[in-house]
């Protein structure tokens, strides 16, 4: 692992609200309710909510990963770091990789609503033409990328403006929502339990779909070096970004199921929310909601771009993918190269998916994909917590159910429905989730045998965790903050 000194990324830029903004972002409310209920629902009916209960459980545990392995590394590659670090580099590497492939695919399969969003406000008819939403997605994802480039502080601040139009817009509906009449179903407490499932693999591809709805609080600890007082703000405000979509997930979900009919949510499969909104308040309501959802689209693309350009930055430094990756730039203070080669290649892929099929068909196989990924990684980092703080478990019963249990549950879990989900998922869903993993061993094995340091670990451990290491914030300067760590017992 290295330990090079020239880091030179801009520490202490955002605070912790400014993280607790990123982590909910990063899960894109109202994009993942409207691009994503319809494969929830295709997948398990009227069993949505429960599917998004049940996987908020472990989900949290691996938030609480993130949270205490962010406490003894503060790393930009985030789970890269601490699983090479805990489990083995190999593993390291392939959970570093899983995060850069399906952050590459998400910006492709984003990239299309944000450009059907934006032409739905103008004409309904528009939205469903291919061709025009890959053109204007592709400016709104050029233009992200370009506050992405002017580095932590602009990004924030974009953030705040796009997310917070999105949350006040969804805040109005869910209580507009609760004093609907007319409704095409009465709310049933069955949906929040397991009798809707179609057995196990009906559980394991709802709980597949409904990790990818949470995915992107993690935003946080790819930011954790431009942070101040990282080691508890990152996983703090992904604990936070956790709960709060969780609560908007449950209410829209809920709302869907009362207020649409079957027929009505597979016709507006990339757009439920809009529907809804329609719904709820002809006229102006669709129209609203769309704007929620553009923001968020756009939003999140900005954060799932900060994702993939820091854990590139990362594995760029450490010299387990091409050094270049890991310069920055003089004045931003961002990793350009990283972000240069991202865009162009999520641009690339961004208009050969224009031949794929209609945005509906594109956005189904890649939630799958990016599923099977998202798997991967999360439960990566639930085993590695449960190696770092070993020897602390058994100190308090704290300790061993958040340290221990729950992440190593939610790790579990994760692991669960990768396998289960492998016999339900068609072939391009697979071939995009499995084949994008495998491709990373090329670079791992290359790299292996360039002899870089990453290959050859300091081992993390919470117990031994050396306090002479840890710079307090107000004394930190940009290039002091190197695997920062401290004593700690939670």
């Amino acid at each position: 692992m290295s330990n090079s000194r020239g880091r030179g990324l801009q520490a202490n830029a955002l605070g912790t609200f400014d993280t607790v903004v990123m982590a909910v972002a990063g899960s894109a409310p109202a994009y993942s309710i409207a691009a994503t209920t319809a494969v929830l629902v295709g997948a398990v009916g009227l069993a949505s909510p429960a599917a998004l209960l049940y996987c908020a459980i472990p989900m949290l545990g691996i938030a609480l990963a993130f949270s205490y392995l962010g406490r003894i590394d503060v790393n930009a590659g985030a789970s890269y770091s601490w699983v090479g670090r805990t489990l083995h580099p190999f593993l390291g590497f392939i959970s570093g990789w899983a995060l850069v492939i399906s952050a590459t695919i998400f910006m492709v399969a984003g990239s299309l609503p944000a450009g059907s969003m934006t032409l739905a406000l103008f004409d309904e008819g528009l939205a469903d033409n291919t061709a025009l939403s890959t053109v204007v997605g592709a400016a709104w994802f050029i233009i992200m990328l370009l506050v992405v480039l002017g580095g932590a502080r602009l990004t924030v601040r974009a953030q705040l403006v796009m997310s917070g139009v999105e949350l006040a817009i969804l805040a109005l509906f869910a209580v507009l929502a609760l004093f609907h009449t007319g409704n095409a179903r009465a709310f049933d407490w069955s949906w929040l339990g397991f009798s809707h499932f179609d057995g196990v693999s009906g559980f394991a591809s709802g709980a597949l779909v409904a990790a990818f709805y949470y995915w992107g609080w993690d935003v946080t600890s790819n930011l954790s070096e431009e942070t101040r007082n990282s080691r508890r703000t990152t996983g703090l405000a992904g604990l936070i970004g956790v709960g709060i979509v969780f609560l908007l997930f449950e209410v829209f979900t809920i709302a869907v199921n009362v207020i649409l009919t079957s027929k009505q949510i597979e016709a507006n499969d990339a757009n439920v929310l809009g529907a809804l909104g329609a719904e709820i308040w002809p006229g102006w309501g669709g129209k609203l909601l769309i704007v929620a959802v553009m923001l968020s689209t756009i939003a999140t693309l900005e954060t799932t771009l900060i994702q993939v350009t820091r854990s590139l930055f990362a594995m760029g430094r450490d010299r387990t993918m091409p050094s270049a990756l890991g310069r920055v730039h003089r004045t931003w203070n961002t990793p350009w190269v990283a972000i240069t080669v991202v865009g162009a290649v999520a641009l690339a892929m961004f208009i050969a998916s224009n031949a794929l099929g209609s945005v509906g068909e594109i956005l189904s196989d890649a939630i799958s994909a990016i599923g099977l990924q998202i798997a991967v990684y999360y439960g990566l980092a639930g085993l590695a917590v449960v190696v770092a703080y070993r020897r602390m478990l058994l100190k308090s019963p704290a300790n061993f159910l958040l340290g221990g249990l729950w992440p190593l549950f939610g790790a579990l879990f994760m692991f669960w429905i990768f396998a289960e989900s492998l016999s339900s998922l068609d072939t391009a869903a697979i071939a995009i989730g499995i084949g994008g993993l495998a491709v990373g061993l090329v670079p791992m094995f290359w790299y292996w045998r360039q002899g870089s340091d990453y290959y050859r670990p300091a081992r993390l451990d919470a117990s031994r965790t050396v306090e002479a290491e840890y710079v307090p914030d107000e004394l930190s300067t940009t290039n002091s903050r190197v695997h920062e760590g401290l004593s700690t017992d939670f």
